[in-house]
């Protein structure tokens, strides 16, 4: 067997196996992060591994990175993947990204060293997560949470200044949410979602009304 079709198969065993067991996303990157037969980690190895979980677990390691402060431009670098996936699970589709995402990759080492500072923080969430409140992360009630987690994701990819933390943590908890089956994560990530809307109209209000108040000064 060459190593493609090892790959392939072990795409097609850790799917299976998260599947089977109910692993947590924190196990299943661990295990991704530990198989020594890849040389490089990229999203469509992620997409394949996680299968029927895709949708949150990718909405979340997209959102994740943008709760903290980031350089100019990765909330629309990030922000783009995500509003694929929102719009796909706004319209009840299955899981897809275009190649030009899928093929983006890094190499074990780095992907490993990521997976080991945040797993630690990813299991903890997970312990306090459990099944409950299921019929709001189900159908219909979960395309109405893909069409929340659309408009923040079309808010994160703005280059709005400081409108990227709410969005991306409401969408955070929106995909725990979805992940674990938690409905009470969803009702945060509602909450979180109309506060973020709430600030980011503000920040476009004052931002307004400081071009028109240069306006102004300039003609005067």
């Amino acid at each position: 067997m060459d190593n493609d079709d090892a790959t392939a198969a072990g795409d097609t065993a850790e799917k299976t196996q998260g599947r089977r067991t109910g692993r947590h996303l924190s196990q299943i990157l661990e295990a991704i992060a530990a198989d020594e037969s890849r040389l490089r980690i990229s999203v469509g190895d992620l997409f394949h591994a996680l299968g029927d979980r895709a949708f949150g677990a990718l909405m979340l390691i997209f959102a994740l990175p943008n709760v903290v402060p980031t350089p100019p431009g990765t909330s629309a670098l990030l922000g783009t993947p995500l509003v694929f996936l929102a719009a796909q699970l706004m319209l009840g589709y299955s899981p897809w990204l275009p190649q030009f995402i899928a093929k983006r990759s890094m190499t074990r080492e780095d992907f490993a060293a990521i997976v080991r500072r945040i797993a630690p923080w990813l299991a903890r969430a997970e312990r306090m997560l459990r099944p409950r409140l299921t019929v709001l992360v189900y159908p219909p009630a979960e395309y109405l949470v893909g069409f929340a987690c659309f408009c923040l994701a079309v808010i994160l990819a703005l280059p709005i200044p400081l409108g990227n933390i709410l969005p991306a943590l409401a969408i955070c908890m929106f995909s725990f949410g979805i992940l674990e089956r938690d409905g009470l994560c969803t009702v945060i990530g509602w909450l979180l979602s109309v506060v973020s809307v709430v600030v980011v109209a503000g920040v476009l209000y004052a931002l307004f009304k400081l071009a028109v108040l240069l306006v102004v000064t300039a003609f005067a």
